[in-house]
């Protein structure tokens, strides 16, 4: 559990101090805290607790991540995410994954950007709703005009299915991944909206004791 001190740090946490969008944001422009970068092949992850990244697993394999990797700060999985996906028994329960593609090459991670949502990926990981939303970095040069995943080349979508089915893969051992529907702008607008009011049903109580503070 988190405690009033947990929540007022002096460095921001990623997940509950920042906002999925700018107050005067289009709908469809984000947030979005960067764990991964194209170059890693160590799986780093936010710890919930800290706020600070950390080093979560090395991959076993040579796979790295075909976009910029990161989530939506005040978002989380849980029972709204997982009624948007029938396969799925229940959500994963932890903040929404996204994905950023960037012409120019951004070389670290610990850092936040601004992204136009364009679709997602409906993955299902052990019976488990793990949804990757697909994003383009505002005002990007070469992708910052597109408005749907499907204004992208369709390797790019495919790259990140081919990632997110295999970068588990152990030899010799079956692995429970799904990750057969890619979905538009719409959907993933609506995906997001349910892990923001996943996000307020399960941790609305820290802002409003921080409010009373």
């Amino acid at each position: 559990m988190y405690s009033n001190r947990d929540f007022n740090r002096w460095r921001r946490h990623p997940w509950h101090g920042l906002h999925a969008r700018a107050d005067d944001a289009a709908e469809d422009i984000v947030n979005v805290y960067i764990e991964m970068t194209p170059d890693d092949v160590v799986k780093y992850e936010l710890d919930k607790a800290s706020g600070f990244l950390m080093v979560d697993r090395p991959q076993r394999t040579t796979s790295s991540p075909p976009a910029l990797y990161g989530f939506i700060p005040r978002t989380f999985c849980a029972e709204e995410v997982a009624k948007r996906c029938p396969d799925a028994d229940e959500a994963d329960g932890d903040p929404l994954d996204i994905c950023v593609f960037s012409e120019r090459h951004i070389t670290r991670a610990d850092i936040i950007l601004k992204a136009r949502v364009v679709g997602g990926i409906q993955m299902i990981d052990g019976g488990e709703a793990d949804d990757k939303i697909v994003a383009v970095l505002e005002g990007d040069n070469i992708w910052g005009d597109v408005q749907d995943i499907t204004d992208l080349p369709s390797i790019k979508a495919e790259r990140l299915q081919h990632y997110f089915s295999t970068y588990k893969m152990i030899p010799g051992k079956e692995i429970d991944i799904k990750v057969d529907f890619v979905y538009g702008r719409e959907e993933a607008l609506k995906v997001i909206a349910a892990a923001e009011k996943d996000y307020w049903n399960h941790y609305g109580h820290l802002h409003e004791a921080a409010k009373q503070q």
